[in-house]
């Protein structure tokens, strides 16, 4: 058997033994992407290796098979993995973001439950795999419509980055030219309406690029490793724009200015890391930070109709001015 259909079979024990009625032929359809002779197939295999699996029917006659006792714990004993961690943390991150403050506490408490029960050795090497790719991340995540990337691409990034190896893929050439293969350095993902990995070319220049990830194409993790520079921070490096686009030529001041009626809500918002706010005796709110990235801007920008004025950079005052509007009923 293979790591990949071993790992399957063990994710399938787990659902097995989670589920109060077991799992069903659609629900390993649907896990597990694959058809209805697989899901069999895997069933099988899940009675071969589990003898103490109990099978029964629901009065729709759909059979289930379920792993009870004993033999589930010896399942869940293997604790918490590094992906599962992580995802833990993002969402215990997220929901601080949000003010979600309750669920962020039943999370954590989750998260160092799974932890406590594990043995001191892999709960160290936990914890230290999912920081690792928590900070390659960069949590420069933002909410919101995104574009779709290729299934399993952040897998392979998310490997390449943790151990760290170089990737190889290929990417259109500049004005969207025919595909050519990169091989690149990973340092770190943004992930925002469009998605960038933040690389150095191997061979280039030494320059940071970022590329989007819906334009990556045969992404595959080398077996060669690298050493990441020591100097590169991903939030400082994510904070020079505004979203998840990246241009030196745009970077510099932004200024806005928020109608007395739009002030509230704006003072509510964190439009940039470090932006400075001030209050105006007016009632107006000034917004100031230094980013990149004026398509986005402007993006944002559109739903506050009339409430906002921008007074620097002039390009991005441009872009918007003949675009506000006075009927839109709710600010964002």
């Amino acid at each position: 058997m293979s790591f990949t259909k071993a790992m399957d079979l063990l994710r399938l024990a787990e659902m097995a033994a989670a589920r109060h009625m077991g799992v069903n032929l659609q629900d390993i359809v649907e896990a597990f992407g694959c058809d209805y002779r697989t899901a069999q197939r895997m069933t099988r295999a899940l009675e071969d290796t589990f003898p103490a699996v109990v099978t029964h029917q629901d009065a729709s006659r759909r059979k289930f098979w379920r792993l009870p006792g004993r033999s589930a714990q010896m399942v869940f004993a293997q604790g918490l993995r590094e992906p599962e961690l992580t995802a833990l943390e993002i969402a215990i991150r997220q929901c601080d973001r949000e003010g979600a403050a309750e669920d962020a506490g039943h999370l954590r408490r989750l998260r160092d439950r799974l932890i406590a029960a594990m043995p001191a050795f892999d709960a160290r090497r936990a914890e230290t795999d999912a920081e690792a790719l928590l900070v390659a991340h960069g949590f420069a995540s933002r909410p919101g419509p995104r574009v779709r990337s290729a299934q399993g691409l952040l897998e392979t990034i998310a490997e390449a980055l943790k151990a760290p190896l170089r990737l190889a893929f290929s990417y259109p050439g500049a004005g969207g030219a025919g595909l050519r293969e990169r091989l690149v350095d990973p340092h770190g993902l943004l992930l925002g309406t469009r998605r960038y990995l933040v690389a150095r070319e191997v061979g280039g220049d030494g320059r940071w690029r970022h590329f989007r990830l819906d334009r990556i194409s045969e992404a595959r993790a080398t077996g060669a490793s690298f050493a990441r520079d020591p100097d590169f921070d991903l939030e400082a490096h994510a904070a020079r724009a505004f979203g998840s686009y990246h241009d030196d030529a745009e970077y510099g001041e932004v200024i806005w200015r928020f109608s007395p009626a739009a002030a509230p809500v704006a003072r509510e918002f964190v439009f940039h890391p470090r932006q400075e706010l001030t209050e105006n005796p007016d009632g107006t709110l000034t917004v100031r930070f230094l980013a990149a990235g004026q398509l986005e801007m402007a993006w944002h920008l559109y739903q506050w109709g009339v409430e906002v004025e921008v007074l620097a950079p002039e390009r991005l005052r441009r872009m918007i001015d003949a675009h506000r509007r006075a009927d839109f009923p709710a600010l964002p």
